[in-house]
């Protein structure tokens, strides 16, 4: 006989909850968040807010880097907290409108991917003021806040629901490697 330890029932329980939240997040396309992940493995990229100039520095080398990522065999798709008008306008910018993005305003993927709100560290801390100056220097503009300014972001790959690598910020100014999490195994 296998005894379920509490802690086993707990991921579970975890997992079924993700599996629903991603069930009832719609792209702009309509599909669900999980029924993207079970067409292909994604790269779920959570943005802060499109005001943000780490955002526009992500989106930016998204776009760089979509040809390698896609190589991979990975989707792309956005979370954000803003309205569906202004996420479209901050896409076109950097020709990322075609690829699924999901408005998520009560930040509720945010949390059911544990992606937390940030301290004053986190968000405004000495690491964060140094990058936001090569930020700026690229170009990267602080702009209007929609949605809370204090969410941290994230980077996923999910495959059929199932997150198979995460990048969790440790402030707003962190810098993953997304071809690097685009080449990890899935399985």
């Amino acid at each position: 006989m296998t005894t379920v330890t509490d802690d086993q029932r707990n991921r579970s329980d975890a997992a079924q909850d993700l599996s629903e939240f991603m069930r009832e997040a719609k792209a702009q396309t309509g599909e669900s968040l999980l029924s993207l992940t079970e067409s292909q493995p994604r790269m779920v990229v959570f943005l802060r807010h499109t005001g943000c100039p780490f955002c526009h520095e992500t989106a930016a080398e998204v776009a760089a880097r979509r040809e390698r990522i896609e190589a991979r065999g990975v989707g792309i798709v956005f979370v954000h907290q803003s309205t569906e008008s202004e996420a479209r306008t901050f896409f076109e910018k950097y020709g990322l409108e075609d690829l699924p993005r999901i408005s998520d305003p009560e930040r509720n993927l945010y949390r059911a991917f544990n992606l937390k709100r940030g301290n004053i560290w986190q968000i405004g801390g000495p690491k964060v003021w140094w990058r936001s100056m090569a930020a700026l220097f690229k170009g990267h503009r602080v702009g209007r806040v929609a949605g809370d300014p204090f969410q941290m972001p994230g980077v996923f790959i999910v495959d059929h629901g199932r997150i198979v690598s995460a990048f969790r910020h440790g402030t707003q100014a962190d810098r993953p490697d997304y071809e690097d999490l685009a080449s990890c195994p899935i399985n």
